[in-house]
């Protein structure tokens, strides 16, 4: 899964629990036994607070993703590196033992 796609999944997550919560509250404060006015205050108001609570845990969860994505970038890069002194070291030791090899089949065709 890419990290569009990703983000793209947690911040619908997000919005479902944000909605599931506003629909709650709204529910909540139309069964209370008050007078509209003042429900449809307190709806607003619930509302407003919901609104920045959820833009501000938006924030901090892709703030999260984006550090996920650079260490794990940052960790790929680091076995990239580490593989490819891995292969390096390999084909330098075959050079080496061609090398003795060589040199060992003319030193038995020299004799």
């Amino acid at each position: 899964m890419s990290n569009d796609e990703e983000k793209n999944v947690l911040l619908s997550v997000l919005a479902g629990i944000g909605l599931g919560a506003v629909i709650g509250a709204a529910c909540g404060l139309l069964m209370a036994p008050k007078a509209g006015l003042e429900t449809r205050q307190e709806i607003k108001k619930t509302a407003e607070d919901l609104k920045v609570k959820a833009e501000e845990l938006a924030g901090q969860v892709s703030e999260t993703v984006d550090d996920l994505v650079q260490k794990s970038r940052d960790l790929m890069d680091t076995a990239k590196t580490r593989v490819q002194q891995a292969v390096d070291a390999g084909k330098q030791a075959v050079a080496e033992k061609r090398q003795e090899l060589e040199q060992g089949i003319e030193g038995t065709t020299e004799a």
